[in-house]
């Protein structure tokens, strides 16, 4: 009888391996970081296949350190960053270029070519996304572009593209001989090929961007038996759930009713809140986007406020500026100053993304004076994931209508008890950490687990759910309201500064 659920969390910095129990509670990890490749500014590209090779040795890890064989296994569910596209050859299973991130901009003359006609929200009725570099579609029309004789290729059926989910998920059933072409509505959802409504590639869509249908995989639910994993250590365990990371932190934080948030702190930040069977259009700069689909039940749909930057900037502080060795020091150098001194970091690397999607926008350091020290640099890097998130908080008050009276957090940075006081402090609401943080990986296993019958139901999740630690709000609302007046007067600093 099977023991545990396990997750593969392949992010943008490294991938990581996860055995849960039938609590829910993490039994095993195992996690390796892989290269960011950075070939021009703005320009940001992943090895796909040294991803896979790392994915197969932290599953190998996780399995042996859990002492677990494939028949404890009921299930291997996939977890990805969303958006990072991949385009590989069928036949000999080689990418044609290296994978080109999320955060990557190159396509910004796509995306304005495109806005020509309609503007930024040409395709937001149909995709629920505006025209922005964030999104997939664009990538996959600039590597057919600009790799010699990659479109006669693709259009000769020849190319297959995905996110990351899918690449692995080929790899896993086979590659070349016989692997699955699959990815679920939740990563179709990103694309900006996929109709909201019909969960379907909308061939219009694609030819106006320039993408083969035929290069495209088959659209499946987030949580389903899609086949065997045929190589490695889990091979003979049922692959059977696939979702974008932030769906997947929702599912595993088991934000299954209307009105229920999460927000995840990582690379970049994602907020999201279920709306339920109805598709909630923003007028407030946020994405529509999938949340889930349980086997043959009806999607459920998200708004979603996506920032490009906040765990990456304490990355930046420790690879760019060197002024810590780890990220894990940021909270203790923070914590020599009590306050930013004035400082407001707002790190637009890729441009903005929600509320503002301001491709042109790039970073700045506002309010700078010889009193600033490197505390200050530190706790104005923090403040800056919590100010942006709570602007994504305002703008979902404004398009759902829900005042949140707390907000679920998860992810690498709510470990920072600094961090995580101040965002409590400029929301004005109690902020709460649960038992499992690492919700990612966690919701791609519950929904293997629920397609493989090791949960029963939603219910068996909420009951895992368990609160480890909360922060209350304990600034008054004359002094938030003066720090969001600057931060957002910082924030029109950073506004079209790339041609």
């Amino acid at each position: 009888m099977a023991k545990y659920a396990v997750a593969i969390d392949q992010g943008t910095t490294s991938s990581r391996a996860m055995v849960f129990d039938h609590s829910g509670r993490v039994v095993a990890v195992s996690q390796k970081e892989h290269e960011q490749i950075y070939p021009k500014p703005g320009w940001v590209e992943h090895d796909a296949k040294e991803i896979w090779a790392r994915c197969q040795e932290v599953l190998a890890e996780a399995l042996a350190q859990a002492g677990a064989s494939t028949q404890d296994i009921s299930g291997l569910g996939i977890t990805n960053q969303r958006e990072t596209t991949l385009v590989w050859d069928k036949t000999t299973g080689e990418p044609i270029h290296n994978a080109l991130v999320w955060q990557d901009t190159r396509t910004d003359k796509i995306v304005d070519e495109l806005a020509q006609v309609g503007g930024q929200d040409r395709f937001r009725d149909k995709v629920g996304l505006p025209l922005a570099t964030y999104f997939s579609g664009p990538k996959v029309r600039w590597v057919l572009d600009n790799v010699e004789g990659a479109r006669a290729k693709a259009e000769a059926g020849q190319l297959a593209f995905g996110n990351m989910d899918t690449w692995l998920i080929w790899n896993l059933t086979g590659g070349v001989n016989g692997g699955l072409h699959i990815t679920d509505v939740t990563n179709a959802s990103r694309t900006m090929l996929m109709d909201l409504r019909s969960l379907s590639w909308d061939p219009h869509i694609a030819d106006t961007i320039g993408v083969p249908l035929s290069m495209l995989p088959e659209i499946r639910a987030s949580s389903e038996i899609y086949g065997e994993v045929k190589v490695g250590a889990a091979a003979g365990v049922p692959l059977a759930g696939d979702l974008g990371d932030q769906q997947a932190a929702t599912f595993g934080q088991a934000c299954f009713d209307v009105g229920q948030a999460k927000n995840t702190y990582g690379t970049g930040n994602f907020m999201l809140i279920n709306t339920g069977t109805e598709l909630n259009h923003s007028k407030s700069g946020l994405l529509t986007t999938v949340c889930y689909k349980i086997g043959d039940n009806a999607p459920v749909y998200a708004l979603e406020g996506s920032i490009a930057i906040t765990g990456a900037l304490v990355q930046w502080l420790r690879d760019n500026l060197r002024i810590i060795k780890s990220a894990a020091e940021v909270e203790e150098l923070a914590k020599t100053v009590e306050d930013n001194g004035g400082l407001y970091i707002v790190p637009a690397f890729s441009g903005l993304y929600a509320p503002y999607w301001k491709s042109s926008a790039r970073g700045v350091f506002a309010g700078l004076t010889r009193y600033v020290n490197a505390g200050h640099v530190a706790r104005a890097s923090l403040e800056a994931t919590a100010f942006q998130t709570a602007e994504i908080v305002e703008a979902m008050a404004a398009d759902s209508g829900v005042t949140l009276d707390s907000l679920k957090v998860d992810g690498g940075m709510v470990a920072n008890d600094t961090l995580m006081q101040f965002q409590a402090d400029i929301l004005g609401v109690t902020v709460v950490r649960p038992v499992v943080a690492e919700t990612t990986a966690l919701g791609a296993a519950y929904a293997a687990g629920l397609a493989t019958g090791f949960w029963n139901s939603e219910d068996d999740l909420r009951a895992n759910w368990a609160e480890d630690k909360r922060w209350n709000p304990q600034m008054d609302a004359d002094r938030r309201a003066e720090l969001m007046k600057e931060w957002k007067k910082a924030v029109t600093r950073t506004f079209d500064w790339a041609q």
